[in-house]
């Protein structure tokens, strides 16, 4: 299993979800509205501390835990959908999901 999380612009996630729910058997996902600056060349950085602590944009934060052979298939789609080329698109990274358990199911002991 592999957790897949990005973050993305908020006007994108309608879209996304939509390209999401034709998937047969998609495992769901957990949405979070976040705010966050990146890494820009060349920007000019806000003056003062007050300034570098409210220069965020918002964001939306999605994270899908899902089997290995669907990774590559998801990120593409996360991509295709969130991607414009400008600054600010987002990031999507993939990290390895040691345990995964619903909570739904009985637990079993090993």
């Amino acid at each position: 299993m592999k957790e897949i999380k990005a973050i993305i612009q908020p006007n994108r996630l309608a879209r996304l979800r939509e390209q999401f729910r034709r998937i047969p058997d998609f495992p769901g996902m957990t949405v979070m509205h976040a705010e966050g600056s990146g890494y820009h060349p060349g920007k000019p950085h806000a003056a003062g501390i007050k300034g570098e602590l409210t220069e965020f944009s918002k964001k939306v934060r999605i994270e899908l835990v899902v089997p290995d052979e669907e990774v590559d298939r998801l990120v593409a789609i996360i991509h295709d959908v969130c991607h414009t080329g400008r600054a600010g698109d987002g990031v999507v990274w993939v990290t390895p999901v040691e345990r995964f358990h619903r909570l739904r199911e009985p637990l079993a002991v090993t």
